[in-house]
């Protein structure tokens, strides 16, 4: 039976004296399992739920179990690593650790993902991780409450440990714990990383005492006294390295300790098959200590970037509201401003950089809606809108990354604010159809707000979209003011609240800045119709906002930067005293526009900027160790598709660190590819979480029948008739870029790996272009949905088939194993 909080946090003034210890969590103690003790088999490799008692595994000496008992191993090692940045004083950080840890574990689906796999097995074990794994984030690490967030660590890991003896038994209970102590090593080369030398001292001191205090201590020092020595070694001389603030010297301890426990888990193992997962399932704890590090640095400037472009979305829609309404020439005038201040802004070059399209999007929609604007062309004014914010939707998303959802929820809260205003001058409608609007948006899921949300919170996701905002459109069509106001503020309320606890400070000051921002602009636009009453509100509204703290912006901005600061409460309040005097409230907008801007900068910058040199070293070091790894010949040998899934993944993830870009998503597709390596080496693929399409079938590799279908233009073997072919491999179009005349006809065909698509990029493909894709899709995202049900797929023996007739480029895509980088083009001449 799982502890109670009530009896863990009983034990708190004891755990104080354990550093990041806290209590050991371990297989120590009266809580000493033999290997046939309570879960397990005779053999000590089976376990209550069904993997135990079934074939998968069969010949490898470890079932299915193995693999959901690693899979926990990375969540207690990501535990300990937000536990670790709070001790080295990054609590923000931390929180955000702990954040997508419990969004990984929600969307762990599928009878063996790692989700149900707790609940099943101990519903004790499963509600208490949960609840302490919240309450690491927010009593402990927001609260900034270390005392706090080390038991609340110490509970989320003992649950998880407890769990694993139940499915692995003692003596695979003792190899995890062996090899999560070995990734929370280290920790300290991580914190020595960004000069956190205090941290990393009471990291090795903790996990040196953890280690001391389990049952695993005395059964590696019979199984493995090489190992033994050697991990006990590597953490005290990580800890003296410490001392003398060595920062390189504390990484190499530490890697030694880590590879001293690697070769002892092996010792212990009841099979090699299940240390190799297990081994595996540190390789993507190690991995992500460079996701930890590089949020020590704060979002990167990219993130200020995306949080330009937001305000721009929110400019550009005021634009069309004026020309809604006949205010012409002011219309004209903010989209050639927009236009204007976009080329010489910092956001210019990076945009470009990022996503050369979207940049071309952008410039040539300003182009046409100013045009559209001028000519009284409501349905190209409608038609340039749409061009602009899809492709700012596509920059932010490329510049913002994983932190996309919090400029999304800026911008909704600003359309909203938009919707309340036109249902103030009447326009009950149209304020009606703008919410409906911004409601479907969000249900498409836009920068990823939708997920994010209801992975954040499912109380704040169920107030935002069932109570408020279906409320809130309700009130709008049935003209009722009172719930239009309750609404309207829960709506408002729900997101920002939302961004409070989804982001950083730095990340939610990048999203309000973007919001208040465009709340001066609204100022602009109700003056231009005449109601300067409601400008001067708005405005004043705004600096009532910022006042209140805006969710850490106000104080993040007066710390990083006090020019800037009081720059910018200045220009805010102009643009009230314009309203209530009856100037121009439009050019204080504009003014005050500039020091929004740069108060993004001055936060995220403050914040310290990307530390992705660090943070890609210490992947680029889990890579090196995978290379000559035990396990790597394991993986190989288990599945060749596994195996290159990872080396691919574990790739694309450190030249993301390396550019700062989407980290988060890359670690998350890494880690993906890990879980699939762990379901492999136990030869159980076939019972990978359905949810996770990594294998590109529900059988895998284990002769389980498919259940996809190809489509349209999916044929048997290589047609005689093709002109060209590209070999489709594990996760790579060869060759990835192919010119042919046209009237030619191209064939990709299935040269390995796991199911394919063949998927056109919609927003790349030439004027005139058909849209194409594997399954006769007829847009991008039902060819994307239609993956999802199984349609669309090349499989062993196949080929997709396309004669191209358009000339130009025409990009696309393999969706299962795009973020592996299995993309490609072909050029027709």
């Amino acid at each position: 039976m799982g502890h109670h909080r009530r009896d863990v946090l009983a034990t708190g003034a004891a755990l104080a004296t354990l550093g990041v210890a806290g209590c050991n969590g371990l297989s120590g103690g009266d809580e000493t399992e033999t290997d046939a003790g309570a879960g397990t088999d005779a053999d000590g490799t089976g376990g209550p739920s069904g993997g135990g008692g079934s074939d998968s595994g069969r010949g490898t000496g470890a079932t299915v179990d193995a693999a959901v008992a690693a899979e926990w191993n990375a969540m207690r090692a990501r535990v300990w690593d937000a536990f670790a940045l709070g001790t080295g004083g990054s609590a923000d950080a931390g929180a955000s650790v702990a954040q997508s840890t419990f969004a990984r574990f929600e969307g762990a689906t599928g009878e063996y993902g790692a989700h149900e796999s707790l609940e099943r097995t101990s519903e004790d074990n499963y509600a208490e991780f949960e609840e302490a794994l919240g309450e690491l984030r927010t009593a402990g690490l927001q609260a900034d409450d270390l005392g706090r967030a080390r038991e609340e660590a110490s509970i989320a890991n003992t649950q998880l440990a407890e769990a694993q003896r139940a499915l692995v038994g003692g003596s695979g209970g003792q190899a995890l714990d062996l090899q999560l102590l070995g990734a929370n090593a280290l920790d300290a080369g991580a914190l020595a990383a960004t000069g956190a030398f205090g941290g990393a001292r009471e990291t090795a001191d903790g996990v040196l005492e953890r280690f001391e205090e389990a049952a695993v201590h005395d059964a590696l020092e019979s199984a493995d006294s090489e190992a033994y020595e050697g991990f006990e070694s590597g953490l005290k001389a990580a800890r003296s390295a410490a001392d003398s603030e060595d920062a390189e010297t504390v990484r190499e301890e530490a890697a030694a300790a880590y590879q001293a426990a690697i070769d002892g888990s092996y010792a212990l193992a009841t099979a090699e098959a299940a240390a190799g997962a297990g081994h595996v399932a540190t390789i993507q704890a190690r991995a992500w200590d460079g996701a930890a590090l590089a949020a020590t640095g704060g979002p990167s400037t990219d993130y200020a970037h995306a949080a330009a472009l937001t305000l721009y979305r929110a400019r550009v829609a005021d634009a069309a509201w004026l020309a809604a309404r006949g205010e012409t020439d002011r219309a004209a005038t903010m989209a050639s401003d927009v236009f204007a201040h976009f080329e010489g802004a910092r956001a210019h070059e990076a945009l470009e950089e990022a996503d050369a399209e979207a940049y071309e999007g952008f410039e040539s929609g300003l182009s046409d809606l100013g045009s559209a604007i001028e000519d009284g062309d409501s349905e190209g004014i409608d038609e340039a809108v749409a061009t602009v914010d899809e492709n700012l939707v596509a920059g932010i998303s490329a510049l913002a990354g994983s932190n996309a959802p919090l400029l999304a929820a800026a911008f909704f809260r600003a359309r909203f604010a938009d919707a309340r205003e036109l249902y103030r001058l009447g326009q009950y409608t149209v304020a009606a159809d703008l919410a409906q609007g911004l409601f479907e948006r969000f249900e498409a899921d836009e920068l990823g707000v939708h997920e994010t949300l209801e992975s954040t919170s499912e109380e704040l996701y169920h107030s935002f979209e069932e109570e408020h905002l279906s409320g809130l459109i309700t009130a709008f069509e049935n003209t009722d003011d009172d719930g239009v106001a309750t609404h309207y503020e829960g709506v408002q309320s729900a997101l920002l609240a939302f961004e409070t606890q989804a982001g950083t400070t730095a990340t939610v000051s990048g999203a309000e800045a973007a919001f208040v921002g465009a709340r001066g602009f609204d100022a602009g636009v109700l003056d231009a119709l005449g109601t300067d009453s409601r400008a001067e509100a708005i405005a004043r509204g705004a600096f009532e906002h910022f006042e209140a703290g805006a969710g850490g912006y106000h104080e993040a901005l007066e710390d990083a930067d006090e020019t800037v600061y009081e720059a910018f409460e200045e220009r805010l309040g102009a643009v009230s005293s314009a309203a209530g005097n009856g100037d121009d409230v439009y050019a204080a907008s504009k003014s005050f526009d500039a020091e929004v801007l740069e108060s993004a900068y001055a936060v995220v910058e403050s914040a310290g900027g990307s530390t992705g040199g660090a943070a890609a070293t210490v992947a680029q070091d889990a890579f090196a160790h995978f290379e000559n790894a035990r396990v790597h010949e394991m993986l190989e040998g288990a599945s060749r598709s596994a195996y290159e899934t990872f080396e691919a993944r574990l790739d694309a993830y450190i030249t993301a660190l390396d550019e700062g870009r989407d980290v988060q998503a890359a670690a998350d597709s890494f880690a993906d590819a890990a879980l699939y390596a762990q379901f492999a080496l136990v030869d159980s693929v076939e019972e990978l979480p359905l949810d996770l399409r990594l294998a590109g079938t529900s059988g895998g590799e284990s002769g389980g029948e498919s259940s996809l279908q190809g489509g349209p233009n999916v044929v048997e073997g290589v047609p005689d008739d093709a002109d060209h072919v590209v070999d489709m491999t594990a996760v790579a179009f060869e060759p990835a870029e192919l010119t042919v005349s046209q009237g030619d006809t191209v064939a990709w065909t299935h040269a390995g790996g796991e199911a394919h698509s063949v998927t056109a990029t919609e927003g790349s493909l030439p004027d005139g272009a058909e849209y194409w894709a594997s399954g006769g899709f007829d847009s991008e995202s039902a060819a994307r949905e239609g993956w999802g049900a199984g349609e669309g797929a090349v499989q062993s023996g196949q080929s997709y088939v396309r004669t191209f007739e358009t000339t130009s480029t025409h990009e696309y895509v393999c969706i299962p194993h795009e973020a592996a980088g299995m993309v490609g083009s072909v050029v027709v001449e």
